[in-house]
């Protein structure tokens, strides 16, 4: 059994899909906020909600007591792959306490919960690209509230490793796109507003390089990392991974990507940094790729035909 916590989310969306079609039995977690849209996340949860080897609960983590509502099936739950959490670099410079309550309490609060649990393989978490600031070399550097408690949540998982002898797996995003996507991200913002004929805003002139990651190739990814905890006898192991495609996109070769796919021009206003941007982020991970066989094979251009194909129908 595989605990999914934040299932109701994009990425959390598409992982229960896979793992329940697969057959086996997913519990998801998610508190529904509105962050974004709640409609995304009531019609992805209603798809989950389908397949007979779903159980759905209406968590929040931040509250310790909530997770009383798993304790039945606990010990059935080999696997976690914590999911919830508060996105958004620009957001965390207005609502900064958000962070500290939902992406580090709430972990706290999982990892106490588990902590003693024989039946436990591992832990999957999501870090983030973020943490690496504008140095893509070291992990130290992060440059927004978001970041930090990512790194954060890395810190934490290496203390449960060595003190309680837990497994886990840190991945580090690095900008997911693909169908039933965040509407607050680039790539469907930015077909959202050629449709409707609007401007769009592109921050630091566009100058932006991004490893923009195709949603199905994220799934295969975190499937791969999985096996790899469960052969790996190391019962404390804390590695973080970066998951993400390893060719860096210069943002303006989005753009016009997208003009080409929908065939018309996009109004662009190109504004100025914004705090806590970061100039580019690239996925390297060369040698721990090859030792879990992560593959990377979707494309930007057929991932972006592939998303509008969906979002058409959508509209």
């Amino acid at each position: 059994m595989i605990l999914i916590t934040g299932c109701a989310g994009f990425i959390g969306y598409h992982l229960s899909s896979f793992y329940l079609k697969k057959g086996f039995k997913v519990i998801g977690v998610d508190n529904l906020n509105d962050y974004y849209n709640i409609n995304f996340k009531i019609k992805r949860l209603s798809n989950l909600k389908k397949f007979k080897n779903f159980i759905f609960f209406k968590t929040d983590l931040r509250n310790k007591n909530s997770l009383v509502k798993l304790k039945k099936n606990k010990k059935k739950i080999s696997y976690v792959i914590h999911l919830a959490g508060q996105a958004g670099v620009r957001y965390s410079f207005i609502n900064p306490v958000s962070y500290v309550e939902n992406n580090i309490t709430a972990y706290i609060n999982l990892l106490e919960f588990f902590k003693n649990e024989k039946s436990l393989v591992s832990i999957l978490y999501a870090s983030s690209s973020s943490i690496y600031g504008e140095n893509l070399k070291k992990r130290n550097t992060p440059i927004s509230i978001y970041a930090v408690s990512k790194k954060t949540l890395e810190e934490i998982s290496e203390v449960y490793s060595e003190v309680y002898k837990m497994k886990f797996a840190g991945m580090r995003f690095f900008t997911v796109y693909g169908p039933n996507g965040r509407p607050d991200m680039s790539v469907y913002k930015f077909f959202d507003k050629i449709n409707s004929d609007k401007k769009i805003y592109v921050y630091n002139y566009g100058n932006h390089y991004r490893s923009f990651t195709y949603i199905s190739d994220i799934i295969y990814n975190i499937d791969k990392l999985l096996k790899f905890t469960k052969k790996n006898v190391n019962a404390r192991d804390a590695q973080v991974f970066n998951i993400g495609n390893p060719k860096s996109i210069y943002l303006k070769h989005l753009i016009k990507l997208i003009e080409k796919i929908v065939n018309k021009k996009i109004k662009v206003t190109y504004l100025g940094k914004q705090k806590g941007d970061v100039y580019k982020t690239k996925a390297k991970n060369i040698n721990k790729s090859r030792l879990i066989g992560f593959k990377y094979k979707v494309d930007l251009e057929n991932g972006l035909n592939k998303f509008y194909e969906w979002f058409k129908n959508e509209k």
